[in-house]
């Protein structure tokens, strides 16, 4: 579907593009150990730390790949007033991303703690306020946004569920006649009406429109685009690859994926390429399969990583 000329083009055009990325703000902890015992007081594991490592999360891991492919990477978000919102700020500049950060005293910011052994998750812990933002945290988004959103290429949405993206965010940046790109939650799915284009799993485009499992994959795309005014619509299929919907055509695009570790933060770099290779002057098409070999490499390695554009053109044959 794409030639490694081709792709080499597209991809040399990375470092000139500015994208905006919008979402809620993660911290990724990892604690790395052993398994050799059973509890006796449970019938669970006893996992041995060996040791402990952070990284950035939700939409800072999407901020995060489009750093490593050479654009210019800038987000907005919410974090606590506490220690794990210093450490994302932190690592946010630590990987060359412009943090533009509304502080909530009121919220911690929401970690996510991942305990793996033998190359297997065995639990994630959550640590989050699930209360709305507040009037004034939200209108300190507003603002922030509507004084920079002019000067991107495009707008990358990354919806995490955690109460900042609004519908009043959409329309700023449709508004702003920039390209939007959204990673949704189903629970949100009403917000994303006339957005560019959105890339649902599998399992949160059956969910959007509450389909039956027994469904067919073309009629449910078809729906989402129709319900929300939608040209493009990239649906990710795990194992059988992507479905692309432009209008009334559909593509579906194979796997890449070799091997499966860990899918944590894969839709992440899926959207993350298509994104900056759509800005770029790919075609969907390409932007797609870009995006699909990106997504295939990344869920063979093992908690949150970003692909960098060398990477990304050593998969293409």
């Amino acid at each position: 579907m794409i030639t490694k000329e081709r792709a080499k083009e597209i991809i040399s055009n990375f470092k000139n593009k500015k994208i905006l990325v919008i979402g809620d703000l993660i911290l990724d902890k990892y604690l790395w150990g052993e398994v050799e015992r059973i509890s006796p007081e449970a019938p669970v594991p006893v996992v041995d730390v060996k040791k402990e490592t952070v990284n950035l999360g939700g939409a800072c891991n999407v901020a995060w790949n489009i750093s490593a492919l050479g654009a210019r990477s800038y987000i907005v978000g919410v974090v606590g007033k506490d220690e794990n919102g210093k450490l994302l700020k932190s690592l946010l500049k630590e990987k060359s991303i412009n943090p533009i950060l509304i502080e909530d005293e009121s919220r911690p910011t929401t970690e996510k703690t991942r305990i793996i052994a033998v190359s297997q998750q065995l639990l994630r812990i959550d640590k989050e306020s699930k209360e709305k933002l507040s009037q004034n945290v939200k209108n300190g988004i507003l603002s922030k946004v509507k004084e920079i959103i002019s000067d991107f290429d495009a707008v990358l949405i990354s919806d995490y569920g955690k109460g900042v993206i609004s519908r009043e965010i959409i329309e700023l940046a449709i508004n702003a006649g920039k390209p939007v790109f959204v990673d949704p939650k189903p629970s949100n799915f009403s917000l994303y009406k006339g957005i560019t284009i959105m890339t649902p799993n599998r399992k949160e485009a059956y969910e959007s429109i509450k389909a039956e499992k027994t469904e067919k994959i073309e009629n449910v795309g078809k729906k989402i685009m129709k319900e929300l005014g939608l040209n493009q619509l990239l649906i990710t299929l795990g194992g059988e690859g992507m479905a692309l919907f432009e209008d009334e055509k559909v593509t579906k695009i194979p796997a890449k994926a070799k091997k499966v570790f860990d899918v944590t933060g894969a839709g992440d770099t899926v959207i993350s390429v298509l994104a900056v290779s759509k800005t770029a002057g790919a075609s969907w098409e390409e932007a797609a399969t870009l995006a699909n070999y990106a997504g295939g490499w990344v869920v063979g390695e093992i908690g949150t990583v970003a692909i960098d554009s060398e990477t990304l053109l050593s998969l293409i044959p």
